[in-house]
């Protein structure tokens, strides 16, 4: 008999978010990358979906006391040092979101507010919008809106990077700390273009554009792994680059998986 004491600690990382069927994203996605980051990944299931490479067929909410009870047990007994959230599809499902984040005072709280899925599926009830703007943003470290979800919460529309800028800007103003406006949607002479904003001054973030089906998760994965970096004592400006090159590096390196819009290889660095 080997007994050990196990000294190790890692932190413990929490998402919030709906599970997806085929490993691409969500929840799924967001387990591989904390594990690829050396965090421990707990999760609270709040949506679980019917999906493939191909997409969405079914989604069914949880009900909320039971997305209630996997917050408590996880925070109770683990203490996540980050929050990561990604779908919440109901104005109720975002409101819960908030006030726990209230309750347990969570320092760092990465909101990805998903509202379509890479298949072109809606992910997120209209009305759920302005309950993000009202109650959550206002609560979170930092925001990671792709071009889309950054015109939806603006209301501003966006063809270029002045707009993405913009819309920044008014989504600093619900009062989250930081902005990140993922730019995979608006090619910009070759490359792929995210922009944070903390409030004062704009980073911007390139790397060469990659024309690929697999990019099914990015933005899951790239919240992910911002949050990771965030756990691990990173500074704003390093998690936002670290988490951009990681997920370059999962498409650049993905393998085929099913007819459409196929998943990123998260563990590109553990090479069989």
């Amino acid at each position: 008999m080997i007994e050990k004491a196990i000294e190790i600690k890692v932190p413990v990382v929490m998402t919030i978010a709906g599970s997806d069927s085929g490993g691409g994203a969500g929840i799924q996605a967001d387990l591989k990358t904390f594990a690829a980051h050396g965090v421990h990944g707990a999760s609270v299931v709040a949506a679980v979906t019917a999906q493939n490479t191909m997409g969405v067929y079914a989604v069914q909410e949880v009900d909320l006391e039971i997305i209630t009870a996997q917050i408590d047990a996880v925070v109770e007994d683990m203490c996540p040092v980050a929050v990561k959230t990604g779908m919440l599809s109901s104005p109720d499902i975002v409101r819960l979101v908030a006030q726990k984040t209230l309750d347990y005072g969570w320092k760092t709280l990465v909101v990805d507010p998903v509202m379509v899925s890479s298949s072109g599926a809606r992910l997120l009830r209209d009305e759920a919008i302005e309950t993000y703007r009202r109650d959550l943003l206002p609560l979170a470290t930092v925001a990671t809106p792709n071009i889309p979800e950054a015109a939806e919460l603006a209301g501003i529309s966006i063809s270029s990077s002045d707009d993405s800028r913009e819309a920044a800007r008014v989504i600093n103003d619900f009062g989250v700390k930081y902005v990140i406006v993922k730019g995979g949607h608006l090619e910009t002479s070759g490359q792929s273009v995210d922009l944070l904003y903390d409030g004062d001054s704009f980073t911007e973030c390139a790397l060469p554009w990659i024309n690929s089906t697999s990019n099914h998760g990015t933005g899951c994965t790239f919240a992910s792994a911002l949050a990771a970096r965030l756990a691990l004592g990173d500074q704003i400006q390093t998690a936002f680059s670290s988490a951009k090159k990681y997920v370059w590096e999962a498409m650049n390196n993905a393998y085929a998986v099913g007819e459409g819009n196929g998943p990123l290889n998260h563990m590109w660095r553990h090479p069989k």
